[in-house]
């Protein structure tokens, strides 16, 4: 039986699929091949067929990797328990600070491939429409209006949207320092003391 080298990381599938986001996310879907990413992991071509049938199987394993993690945390996040719409915000906005819940490069690099494959742009509009309306139906738990609770799920996902293709570059303080502002203009109402240093709390402030 051949041994892996001692030198050598024992391959999965989690390795190849990791490996494969950070490239699509430095250089495009189109930088996405085998050869490179096995020499960057110093594993052989022929072993990646051991965990996909092809690159396609990649591929799609990537895109299923963001729908999980970024539209499904965001969600999950719309449904989280909540006593106010301020604290139901605040969950929200864990997103935007905690990379472990959404990953913003990741969706940058997603809707950069989507304009050039238009069965990733379906689908892409799809989990767009799925963030949204979990969105509005947060709002609506607490008493908005459908129109009014549509509008203010379009302002977040937009400006969330615009800090991502600007690239902002901010200090994790001070993005956790304007989210109670940010929660006052979204929702119209004023978080409480113990909301948001509940918020600040979780995230280390």
């Amino acid at each position: 039986m051949n041994q892996l080298s001692p030198n050598r990381p024992r391959a999965s599938d989690q390795m190849w699929l990791d490996a494969a986001l950070d490239l699509l996310v430095e250089a495009g879907v189109d930088a996405v091949k085998v050869m490179p990413l096995a020499k960057q992991l110093g594993l052989t071509r022929t072993g990646f067929y051991h965990h996909f049938r092809d690159r396609e199987a990649l591929l799609d394993a990537m895109i299923a990797r963001w729908e999980d993690k970024n539209t499904g945390n965001l969600i999950d996040r719309c449904d989280a328990y909540a006593e106010t719409i301020c604290e139901a915000m605040f969950n929200l906005q864990d997103c935007w600070v905690d990379w472990d819940l959404f990953d913003a490069p990741l969706d940058n690099a997603i809707r950069h491939w989507a304009r050039t494959d238009a069965d990733l742009k379906q689908r892409l509009d799809q989990a767009d429409n799925r963030r949204k309306t979990a969105i509005v139906a947060m709002f609506q738990r607490f008493g908005y209006e459908a129109d009014d609770a549509e509008i203010r799920a379009m302002t977040i996902l937009y400006t969330q949207a615009g800090y991502i293709a600007m690239e902002i570059a901010e200090a994790p303080a001070d993005r956790i320092a304007r989210v109670p502002a940010y929660v006052r203009l979204f929702t119209g109402q004023d978080p409480s003391r113990n909301e948001v240093e509940r918020f600040r709390a979780r995230h280390g402030f």
